[in-house]
């Protein structure tokens, strides 16, 4: 069925405008003055908005650990290698300890701060149901674990049957994915066979890279503190390869690569012409000891990079409008409102870039992903960073077309 929404103010890539309404279906059918749309569509349901409305794009979450949602005080901040050993030692009782209601209960959290579509990166497909049953567009991310060669035949085993069983559901807006969990985790075998499949099936495509300093040092050199980690719990005395030899597995793909806080020269190069895009994560960057991403270094290179909250493994909310805050904060050196900008832009169109989905901007032909915000008064030039700091009420959400809250 047709519908227009008659916002006070609806925010487009570049601007604001005002006197102006939607028409939508699925997509975006037209933007134009009511009377207009009116004419167009006269069996439209029409729905007018209270005074400073603003309609926007939905938001989008690419990285995102539903699993974990159990997590409030289990784990140990601070330190990547702390947290890490903590992951390990509470792993059970985290997963056991959110079931079917605790993962929905994210998933509607995120719908309440405006995220329409988010990425789910799926370690054991407990997640599959409450992600089949959100009321977001969700790419399903199958990740793929393990450096043992011994092992290598049942973990992939066990990823192509996690990967068939998101396959099979077929509700609209949902995508099954591929994530490498990281250059440190995975061997190169599994990559090899896992890329593959991406390649035959169009999948998109995930990973963790260059997270932690344990990482950069455990792959430059097999040395630092992942040292003692491969080595008692894995018998593992050196890395399987280095970062350089595990991006030339990902040339032709444009993948996601997650954190890369730790990235050198020569491999942002390599990312800059393989077309990747950079997942920003600056609250779970921060909790577990991280640095933080340049990302004057990636402009400058022409790597587009996008906003993401991580799972509450390592954040204490899944909301972008916290995330971009945050963000907002730790880069005290950038131009306040042109990165203010950039932040929106990366919980919206360019993050809908990166995933390949026809969404992400408020225009004609794209999905109807659509989220009203009520705003105090009417809009500045300063916007965006208003957007940021102030967190206004998300009084409506569409999602393809459907209205999924207000």
């Amino acid at each position: 069925m047709t519908q227009i929404i008659t916002p006070h103010y609806i925010l487009l890539k570049d601007k604001v405008v005002t006197n102006l309404s939607i028409a939508f279906e699925k997509t975006i059918l037209a933007i134009a003055p009511y009377e207009e749309l009116l004419d167009r569509y006269p069996n439209a349901k029409v729905s007018s908005l209270r005074e400073n409305s603003l309609l926007m794009p939905g938001l989008i979450n690419a990285h995102v650990h539903i699993e974990f949602s159990a997590n409030k005080t289990e784990l140990s901040y601070g330190d990547f290698m702390g947290w890490l050993y903590s992951v390990i030692e509470n792993r059970e009782d985290l997963i056991g300890g959110c079931n079917q209601e605790c993962m929905q209960k994210a998933c509607d959290a995120m719908l309440d701060a405006g995220i329409t579509t988010f990425g789910a990166i799926s370690s054991h497909g407990m997640d599959l149901d409450a992600c089949a049953n959100a009321a977001q567009n969700v790419i399903f991310f199958n990740e793929l674990i393990g450096s043992q060669a011994t092992m290598a035949d049942t973990l992939f085993q066990d990823f192509k049957s996690r990967l068939e069983a998101s396959k099979s559901i077929t509700r609209e807006g949902f995508y099954p994915a591929v994530a490498i969990h990281s250059p440190y985790s995975v061997h190169p075998i599994l990559i090899k066979k896992a890329l593959e499949i991406v390649k035959t099936d169009s999948l998109p495509l995930t990973a963790h890279f260059m997270e932690s300093q344990a990482e950069r040092e455990w792959l430059d050199e097999s040395k630092g503190d992942f040292k003692k980690f491969f080595t008692e719990l894995l018998k593992q005395e050196n890395a399987l390869w280095d970062a350089k030899e595990f991006l030339e597995y990902f040339d032709g793909h444009n993948a996601l690569l997650t954190h890369a806080v730790n990235a050198n020269e020569e491999e942002l190069e390599r990312i800059a012409q393989n077309g990747h895009t950079i997942i920003h994560c600056p609250i779970s960057n921060r909790l577990l000891g991280n640095t933080t991403l340049n990302t004057q270094a990636l402009d400058s290179k022409n790597i587009r990079w996008i906003v993401a909250t991580d799972g509450l493994s390592s954040n204490y909310k899944l909301d972008l409008f916290e995330e971009m805050k945050i963000s907002l904060f730790m880069h005290a050196d950038a131009p306040l409102l042109s990165f203010a900008n950039a932040l929106i832009q990366g919980v919206t169109k360019n993050a809908a870039d990166a995933l390949g989905l026809n969404t992400g901007e408020i225009a004609e032909g794209k999905n109807a992903d659509m989220i009203v915000l009520d705003l105090d008064a009417p809009p500045t030039p300063e916007l965006a960073i208003h957007l940021i700091l102030h967190r206004y009420n998300v009084s409506k959400v569409y999602i393809n077309g459907e209205l999924k809250k207000g």
